[in-house]
């Protein structure tokens, strides 16, 4: 008796025309539309029947109709130029904007609030939280220095920014999940320092966005649309 003979058949995995289109896919054709519009390939009502069936459509294969005959459906997409590791010499104070501190307590900084270029956090056996998903980022390159001894230190950030990560543990954790933002004009939030016996981590927080480089985004596609008009 052959063992492979009733042994169960896995099924081929789908082609991916043929894949649920997530959000982001939903999204990205609309940014194709949005930019034909732009340069006068697409007129006003083509463009609002090819963004309503973009909205309806349920595969990718669907979605891919509505640009098939558009040059940016055809064009290789280049990845980002990476954002450099560290602020160069000088491009920061060298006094923290802010001073976070927690000594047998807890101190967090949330909500809607101007993010400074230069962060320091220090935890000696207490917690900081530091959550950046809301703030307003005025500048590009933004530091957070973070220290933490027998405590924590926690930083949230949209998940548009570029975040990276450079620091140490001794007896502890240091977890920084870096991350590289598709908008070349987005925020560097760089997170540094050291946890002793303590630990350190940094992530960006899902469905938080900077609404600022939208609107930037936005307005400019509103301006090219109105000289063609």
């Amino acid at each position: 008796m052959d063992p492979h003979q009733h042994a169960p058949q896995q099924d081929a995995a789908p082609p991916a025309t043929d894949l649920r289109a997530s959000d982001a896919d939903r999204d990205r054709i609309a940014d194709m539309l949005r930019e034909a519009l732009a340069e006068g390939r697409l007129t006003a009502d083509e463009h609002a029947e090819r963004v309503e069936g973009v909205l309806a459509a349920k595969t990718v294969g669907e979605l891919d109709v509505f640009v098939r005959d558009l040059p940016a459906a055809h064009q290789r997409r280049t990845p980002p130029a990476a954002a450099p590791f560290h602020p160069a010499p000088g491009a920061l104070p060298a006094d923290p904007d802010d001073n976070v501190v927690a000594v047998f307590g807890a101190a967090v900084r949330r909500g809607r609030r101007r993010a400074g270029r230069r962060i320091h956090a220090y935890a000696v056996f207490g917690s900081v939280e530091i959550d950046l998903s809301e703030a307003v980022f005025e500048y590009q390159q933004v530091v957070v220095k973070a220290f933490s001894v027998f405590g924590s230190v926690d930083v949230r950030v949209p998940e548009n920014v570029t975040l990276r990560g450079a620091g140490g543990a001794v007896l502890g954790s240091f977890e920084v999940d870096t991350a590289d933002s598709a908008e070349p004009e987005a925020p560097v939030v760089l997170v540094d320092g050291w946890a002793v016996l303590g630990s350190v981590e940094a992530r960006p927080k899902r469905g938080r966005l900077i609404e600022d480089i939208l609107h930037r985004v936005r307005r400019e596609v509103d301006r090219h649309v109105r000289k063609r008009l």
